[in-house]
């Protein structure tokens, strides 16, 4: 009997899904995610203008709106702008988001050979491939994983940061100890502000404008923005323009299939660090996802050089942590990142509250978001790939014409996040510092590593401490600190370590104590 009530609650709950789809396939709701889509696309691929901001600033837009409509059209931003970041991450090495940095450091080896078009072709596979699955895994598991995710405190958040913090050690090039400056001044400018637990002014100087520490997007974008823009000026005065070649734009089946698993394991990550409250959503998961490809291949020192599995590792992570970051905001009313925290302000104008009582009081408007996503996603993949070819036209400009339009777009996308000029001279200061650093051929990743996740480790390990009374056993006892200090270990030392030889050492002592 109670297989017979499993089995038509499952059919039951079938035909509700299938009910939402097509409510949300109504002209009505359509086009709102249609244009949601669209929007995110452009403002992901302009440097500094975040999904963050867009989806806050369309908010109060919605109010006018059915509660779909006007949820759906977010969502549609959402999805767009991860993987509009990876357009100008490919075409002029400037992450139009975060979570696009690891993605620029494939996408743009291959433009540059003249493979801008197949760069952006595996980035829209990637990003409809991640969003699929992160969508699915939201439809299919999302209470059952909010529950583990709810038993992460500081300590379990502390491992979470060192883990992304280890995988430093893969991206510092050749030269591991200029990696290790990189991060360490990544490490440093993180600590900038006022203390997360005493309040006291750090490294402020006595700037008023400090005390919130430097925005994270005027950094990258003068890491990544105006340091290019100085780059290319400086190239173009010693030598001629070379002609770019966009080049094919389609995906072979054969090519499909070959990235598929880098895919699917990035996805797993991406979903993962999206569920964990707290954690730095795409860019982490991206970070992340490109490191373990990096590590399981067979050549590493390919990565960074131009190849489809570090685009897609990428890509598939950061549009896949979108299905794990709503899992805590629609079961418990927790956002995953700060986008999923601006969508919790939509729900209210609708007079809808995320958690629990979400799924039991408004369950077909659930099922009809969970429809909207995957549309959103298709949408996202078709825009993607026939766009390609048109966002590829733009690394055939003049550079005379194209670097002046970069350091604009680096201009207006900075001074639109706070509205002020302190971080128009923030842009420009690390622009310098990351032109000089690349000229030393010190690595910039790192120093992105240490300057997202050195306060999340400084906050999580210093709250640990106080909740647990200085008890430092902490880190050490609970269950899943001591699963990710396991996963640390691996990460640092699995690649390092001759394991067939030391499998030859164990087998010989095997035989000695067999045959002495």
């Amino acid at each position: 009997m109670s297989w017979q009530m499993y089995t038509m609650n499952g059919v039951f709950q079938m035909l509700e899904f299938l009910s939402a789809f097509l409510r949300a396939l109504t002209p009505g709701v359509l086009i709102w995610i249609v244009v949601g889509v669209i929007a995110g696309v452009a403002v992901g691929s302009i440097p500094g203008l975040t999904a963050t901001m867009t989806v806050a600033v369309l908010i109060p837009f919605t109010f006018g709106m059915d509660p779909l409509s006007g949820i759906s059209m977010l969502l549609g931003i959402y999805i767009g702008a991860l993987y509009g970041g990876s357009i100008s991450a490919c075409l002029v090495r400037i992450p139009g988001t975060p979570s696009a940095v690891m993605t620029a450091r494939d996408s743009y080896p291959m433009a540059r050979k003249g493979e801008a078009g197949k760069a952006l072709a595996y980035s829209a596979y990637a990003s409809f491939m991640g969003s699929i699955f992160g969508v699915i895994v939201l439809i299919v598991l999302a209470q059952a994983i909010s529950r583990i995710s709810l038993k992460f405190g500081p300590a379990e958040m502390f491992a979470v940061a060192v883990w992304g913090l280890a995988s430093i050690s893969d991206l510092t090039g050749e030269d591991l100890v200029k990696g290790i400056i990189s991060a360490l001044i990544g490490l440093l400018i993180g600590t900038i502000g006022v203390d997360p637990v005493t309040g006291i002014p750090r490294l402020t100087f006595g700037q008023i404008a400090l005390l919130n520490g430097i925005d994270f997007i005027p950094i990258m974008i003068g890491l990544f923005g105006i340091s290019e823009v100085l780059r290319q000026a400086r190239a173009a005065r010693l030598s001629e323009e070379v002609p770019k070649k966009v080049g094919d734009i389609r995906l072979s089946l054969r090519e499909m299939i070959k990235v598929l698993p880098t895919i699917i394991r990035a996805s797993f990550i991406g979903m993962w660090v999206g569920v964990l409250p707290g954690a730095t959503g795409g860019a982490m998961a991206s970070v992340m996802a490109y490191e373990y490809e990096q590590k399981r291949d067979r050549d590493p020192k390919r990565f960074g050089t131009g190849v489809p599995e570090g685009i897609c590792a990428s890509e598939a992570a950061n549009n896949a942590s979108i299905g794990g970051n709503l899992v805590p905001l629609l079961t418990l009313g927790v956002p995953g990142d700060t986008v999923t925290a601006m969508l919790i302000g939509a729900f209210m104008i609708h007079g809808l509250q995320p958690g629990p009582m979400l799924f039991k009081n408004s369950a077909d408007l659930v099922y009809a978001i969970y429809a909207s996503l995957l549309i959103a996603s298709a949408i996202m993949f078709i825009i993607g790939l026939y766009g390609a070819r048109y966002f590829a036209r733009i690394i055939s400009f003049p550079l005379n014409r194209l670097i002046p339009a970069i350091a604009l777009l680096c201009l207006t996308g900075t001074y639109a996040v706070n509205g002020n000029m302190f971080d128009i001279a923030v842009m420009i200061l690390f622009g310098l510092i990351g032109y000089f650093m690349e000229a030393r051929n010190i690595p910039l990743p790192p120093m992105i590593m240490g300057i997202v996740l050195g306060p999340m480790a400084e906050f999580n390990l210093r709250t640990a401490l106080k909740t647990f009374h200085n008890d430092w056993t902490v880190f050490f006892t609970r269950p899943y600190v001591v699963f990710f200090w396991v996963l640390i270990v691996l990460m640092v030392l699995g690649p390092r370590v001759n394991w067939k030889k030391l499998l030859g050492i164990f087998q010989k002592n095997k035989e000695r104590a067999v045959n002495p």
